[in-house]
C-alpha cells in the first residue's frame, strides 16, 4: 500500500513515518521548500513538495495513494484567520483533491485534538466523543472546524478522525524545556491545585492512529487516542524526577494570575517578532483548566487499543534522546 502522511517532518509525522515503514508501507510525505529534513534523512519515502493550499499541489500529492494521514497543522499563529487557514482550508483542500483524483482511497485520517473537544467538567467525567465540543482556545477551535469539514465529506469519502491529547516522547521540542527545568532540580506547577490530563507516548499514538485507520468498524467515527489513566502534574514531575536520576526536585507553585500575566505579557512581545509565540494568554487559560482529560474507552472498544508504554518507561526515554541530542 502506498500511503501519504502531511506534516511528515513533524514530531508526530516523522515517527508515524517510521511506524509505517517498519510496516512494510511504502510512503509519500509533503514537504516545504522551507521544510527541515533532519527526521527523514537516508529513508526509503517519496518526497513530494507542495504547498497543501493550492489545490493543484494538493491534487498532485493525494494521487494515487491507499491511505493519507493528514498531521500538518498549526500550532502558533498571529490571528484566528491564521489558525483557520491552515487547519481548516488544506484539510478541505485535500478532501476536495481526494473526490476529484483518488476515488479509490481506502482511508482518509485527519490527525485533529483534544482542544477541539476542550477540558472536561470532573475527573468523573472526562471527555467523550459523543459530548459537545467546547473548545477554548483558537487553536482548538480551528481543529474543530477541521473536524467539520472532515464530517461534511464523510458522504463522499471514507473519513476517521483521531484526537490526540498532549503527546511527549523524542524528538518534541515542545516539552524540551520542562526537561531543562527539572534537570537543574526544579519542578514548576500551575495553581495551588491537581490538575489532572491525558497524556500519550508517541509510539503508542502512531500505533492507535494506524490501528484507527486500518479498523473495519472506524470509517466516520471519531478517537480519542489516549493513556488509559489520567495524570496529575504532581505525579508528572515525580516521574521526571526519576527519568532524569534526579535525587531531589524543589517544586514551585505559580498561581494562576501569574501564569495568565505571563501569557499576556509573551503575546504583547510576539507582536513584535517574526513568529507567533507559542505561548500566549490563550495557552495560559489552557494551562490553568482542571481537567484535561478524555475517555479511552471507544478507542479501547472498538480498535482494540490501549496504551502500552509507562509514563517512567516513555518519560526516561524521552530524556536519554534529549540527553544524546545535546538538547538538555
Amino acid at each position: 500500500m502506498k500511503i501519504l502522511v502531511t506534516g511528515a517532518t513533524g514530531f508526530i509525522g516523522s515517527h508515524l513515518v517510521d511506524y509505517l515503514l517498519d510496516l512494510g508501507y511504502d510512503v509519500r510525505a509533503t514537504i516545504r521548500k522551507t521544510s527541515n529534513l533532519q527526521w527523514l534523512k537516508n529513508k526509503n519515502i517519496e518526497l513530494v513538495e507542495a504547498n497543501l493550499n493550492s489545490i493543484e499541489d494538493a491534487l498532485k500529492a493525494v494521487k494515487d495513494v491507499d491511505y493519507i494521514y493528514h498531521v500538518a497543522g498549526l500550532v502558533a499563529a498571529n490571528n484566528y484567520n491564521e489558525f483557520l487557514k491552515a487547519n481548516r482550508d488544506v484539510t478541505e483542500n485535500l478532501l476536495k483533491a481526494c473526490e476529484q483524483a483518488n476515488q479509490n482511497l481506502q482511508r482518509f485520517i485527519l490527525v485533529s485534538s483534544q482542544t477541539a473537544s476542550g477540558p472536561s467538567s470532573s475527573l468523573d467525567n472526562p471527555q467523550t466523543e459523543d459530548d459537545i465540543p467546547k473548545p477554548i482556545t483558537s487553536y482548538g477551535k480551528s481543529k474543530l472546524e477541521g473536524e467539520k469539514v472532515a464530517i461534511s465529506f464523510m458522504n463522499k469519502l471514507p473519513i476517521t478522525i483521531v484526537r490526540p491529547p498532549a503527546v511527549y516522547g523524542p524528538r518534541d521540542p515542545a516539552i524540551k524545556d520542562v526537561f531543562k527545568i527539572v534537570d537543574k532540580g526544579i519542578a514548576t506547577l500551575i495553581g495551588f491545585d491537581d490538575k489532572f490530563v491525558s497524556l500519550i507516548y508517541i509510539k503508542d499514538l502512531v500505533r492507535g492512529m494506524v490501528l484507527a485507520g486500518e479498523s473495519n468498524i472506524s470509517e466516520g467515527q471519531i478517537y480519542f487516542i489516549t493513556s488509559h489513566q489520567f495524570y496529575t502534574w504532581n505525579e508528572i514531575m515525580d516521574t521526571m524526577k526519576i527519568a532524569m536520576d534526579k535525587k531531589h526536585l524543589i517544586k514551585v507553585r505559580i498561581p494562576h494570575s501569574l501564569v495568565l500575566a505571563m501569557g499576556a505579557i509573551s503575546e504583547f512581545l510576539g507582536k513584535f517578532s517574526n513568529k507567533p509565540p507559542v505561548f500566549d494568554y490563550e495557552k495560559a487559560i489552557d494551562f490553568i483548566q482542571k481537567y484535561w482529560i478524555c475517555s479511552p474507552e471507544k478507542a479501547r472498544r472498538d480498535l482494540d487499543f490501549v496504551s502500552e508504554v509507562p509514563l517512567e518507561d516513555g518519560l526516561t526515554e524521552t530524556a536519554q534522546w534529549y540527553k544524546s541530542m545535546k538538547w538538555i
